[in-house]
């Protein structure tokens, strides 16, 4: 994460967060932390709320008679806590995503699991009609604490270059 800290005061000081499109470096890797342990909690209020009727998700008898024996963390609640993981690193500043791609799920995650996520800088260029912006390309992991690599996906960004974010 990128922490600058401005004066926007005397003694008075505004904390920042995130990245300017020139602070991304093809290659770098940001593993993104705090890591989160989903709850039964967590997938049941998202599932419902989502209107995802797979009882795989909430029926702990339904889920029992799976090749999974136990309920499954819905997927899309752990796209969503991966992508909100990255934040901070990756888009805190950005203007808009752009795409999202090759989203993967490789491995189950199930209610008690810690995941934890990191990205990877693929590419970076300016923008050809946007000269004050650039566009960055991130590849971004979901792991279990053990290691499992249970998610991926390739997101594009429009990012502001330094000097031309919002300033609030």
């Amino acid at each position: 994460m990128v922490y600058e800290s401005k004066e926007i005061a005397p003694q008075r000081y505004r904390e920042e967060i995130g990245r300017y499109y020139e602070d991304f470096t093809v290659g770098d890797v940001y593993e993104h932390r705090p890591g989160r342990t989903i709850t039964e909690a967590d997938n049941s209020w998202f599932t419902l709320l989502t209107m995802n009727t797979h009882p795989l998700h909430f029926d702990a008898e339904y889920a029992a008679k799976s090749e999974f024996g136990k309920p499954l963390v819905n997927s899309a609640l752990t796209l969503a806590i991966v992508a909100g993981m990255s934040v901070s690193d990756t888009s805190q500043k950005a203007i808009a995503n752009l795409g999202w791609n090759d989203i993967k799920l490789t491995a189950p995650v199930f209610n008690g699991d810690t995941i934890y996520a990191e990205s990877e800088v693929l590419e970076k260029r300016e923008s050809s009609s946007r000269p004050t912006q650039g566009i960055v390309t991130i590849k971004t992991i979901g792991k279990k604490a053990d290691g499992t690599v249970f998610m991926s996906y390739v997101r594009t960004m429009l990012i502001p270059k330094r000097g031309h974010g919002i300033d609030i």
